[in-house]
């Protein structure tokens, strides 16, 4: 199964639609034991971090979400699935997050238009099997207004700059997350959603087995 995170304020439908399009049935879920069961997890996100972070505690999720990265299981966040994995945000204050990544999120600084909105460039800053047939500055769709700083900079997989360089893809063994939107991407958003699937598989990043669905 590729559970897709419910939280209540996700941008579910759009991801589940990009995932359906490349063939594969992904199961949107709210409950716990479906994300310790799946073969991959989808955390999208839209809003605030620190009421995500809320949501996910009310809904038994942030244990089991912890849980299957700490065992290496493939994980991908997307905006606000990004911001929640770090020590904390300073968005609306301090608020602590779940503390996978030790890092904050932060700001943009002044002088820029906010929310980064819009199509900007991501560079690549690692080969990750994540970006196979993505080429190295290819545009994607931002809407964010924080943006995630891990301490260890070696994490960050992808960046972009907008004022500031910011962290845009952040890697860590079978955990991927990025600050840009892949579902609101065109072909080239699909393709990272592809090589991610893949990976989770073992099916590589070059081409899918055959015939291979994951249901639910």
């Amino acid at each position: 199964m590729i559970a897709i995170v419910d939280y209540g304020a996700g941008n579910l439908r759009s991801v589940f639609n990009a995932i359906s399009r490349l063939g594969y049935q992904p199961k949107i879920t709210s409950t716990p034991d479906d994300v310790l069961a799946a073969r991959a997890v989808i955390l999208p996100g839209v809003g605030a971090a620190a009421d995500t972070v809320a949501s996910l505690k009310r809904l038994g999720l942030a244990r089991p979400l912890r849980q299957f990265i700490a065992e290496g299981r493939p994980f991908l966040g997307i905006c606000i699935g990004l911001q929640v994995l770090f020590t904390g945000t300073e968005e609306g204050g301090w608020h602590r997050c779940l503390g996978i990544i030790n890092g904050t999120v932060q700001k943009l600084p002044p002088g820029l238009k906010i929310p980064h909105m819009g199509w900007n460039q991501v560079r690549q800053k690692v080969a990750h099997p994540f970006f196979a047939g993505v080429p190295d500055n290819a545009n994607f769709y931002f809407v964010h207004s924080y943006y995630a700083d891990p301490n260890d900079a070696s994490l960050v997989a992808g960046e972009t700059d907008y004022g500031i360089t910011i962290p845009s893809v952040v890697a860590r063994g079978n955990l991927i997350a990025t600050q840009f939107h892949p579902e609101k991407s065109g072909d080239i958003g699909l393709r990272l959603y592809d090589n991610f699937i893949k990976m989770a598989l073992g099916t590589g990043a070059s081409g899918k087995k055959k015939g291979l669905v994951v249901t639910e």
